[in-house]
């Protein structure tokens, strides 16, 4: 039996090890990848500390990993679609008797030498794009994507402001350049960040603690206040600081996870003004994935700066520590085979 390494977390003792696992074989319909590189996730974190459980998880314990992106190594019966060779990069999940199983959290992911996949839960990886950069894209980037272009619908010259510049704070801020966002509002704490969030593209960054912040989006907005704000940090602070800046009719994205309550301090002002508050997950892959690509490709997005450092699959766990204390403030780390 032929074996490889993956980093197995073994949920209930929250034990993330690197082993020796038995390689997979392609079933059906499947197609066994292998990684290249595979992204780490503040998910993975939480994943590990145990404020985020699978729900979907059979057993006990999963490889870790949903930012994954490959060559083909051995395709399944009855798999026409893909090549041994390809470059490709994987979805984050599947879609399976209509529900979604998240890869890296409901079924084994890429924190390994090989990664399953349905041969459908891909995308064809373009040459000019490498591998780490196109591994980020099914969560860091179409995440945020799927938040501003669909959940939260932004038009061209509507005003957003973006809470937490991440992993994928850093990358809203240029969807919503890409999509035309004016102004860009940028929030966080770190002051790296808000260098990076006007790097990236906003046009103002402030610090959440600033006495002056609703009076500074006042200013930019021109009075109307914010017609969507998305909170990436997951902090309930957050959701109610970026209500008080809403515009009537503004929308509320939640993006960061959480399992703290909700709560809005002034709810008779919520409704007078129609606000909403919208909850977000994932994006829909097969849809923003080729777009994504497709954005890359013709130099419209550029995530070459997104990929703060490569370590081998072996150093996991140094990987998460540092995400974890936000060590050298990383907007991705990549773990390699």
């Amino acid at each position: 039996m032929e074996t490889m390494l993956a980093a197995r977390l073994h949920v209930p003792s929250r034990t993330l090890r690197v082993e020796e696992v038995p390689r997979p074989q392609p079933g059906p319909g499947e197609v066994l990848v292998k990684v290249e590189a595979a992204g780490v996730c503040l998910s993975d974190v939480h994943l590990i500390d145990g404020t985020l459980k699978p729900f979907l998880l059979r057993g006990d314990t999963v490889t870790l990993g949903h930012e994954v992106s490959g060559t083909i190594a051995e395709v399944g019966e009855g798999v026409t679609t893909r090549t041994p060779g390809q470059r490709v990069v994987l979805y984050a999940g599947e879609l399976r008797d209509g529900v979604t199983y998240t890869r890296g959290v409901d079924y084994d992911g890429g924190w390994a030498e090989y990664a399953l996949s349905a041969a459908t839960a891909m995308a064809p990886l373009p040459d000019s794009i490498p591998f780490d950069q196109g591994a980020i894209i099914p969560d860091a980037v179409s995440t945020p994507w799927g938040a501003i272009t669909e959940t939260a619908a932004v038009r061209p010259a509507e005003a957003a402001g973006v809470w937490g510049v991440g992993g994928l704070g850093v990358h809203a801020v240029q969807v919503l350049r890409a999509v035309g966002a004016c102004p860009i509002v940028a929030v966080d704490p770190n002051p790296v960040a808000r260098e990076r969030a006007l790097a990236a593209g906003a046009d103002i960054a402030l610090d959440p603690a600033d006495p002056g912040l609703r009076e500074a989006v006042a200013s930019v907005t021109g009075g109307a206040g914010l017609a969507a704000a998305f909170d990436f940090a997951g902090v309930p602070a957050v959701r109610e600081q970026a209500v008080s800046v809403l515009a009537p009719k503004g929308r509320l994205v939640l993006v960061g996870l959480t399992d703290q309550p909700l709560t809005l301090t002034d709810g008779t002002r919520f409704s007078y003004l129609q606000q909403r508050v919208l909850g977000h997950y994932g994006s829909d892959m097969p849809v923003a994935l080729p777009k994504l690509l497709r954005l890359v490709q013709a130099g419209r997005l550029d995530f070459s700066g997104s990929i703060s450092g490569t370590l081998p699959l072996s150093r996991a766990a140094e990987a998460v520590a540092r995400l974890e204390k936000k060590e050298g403030d990383p907007i991705r780390l990549i773990l390699r085979p």
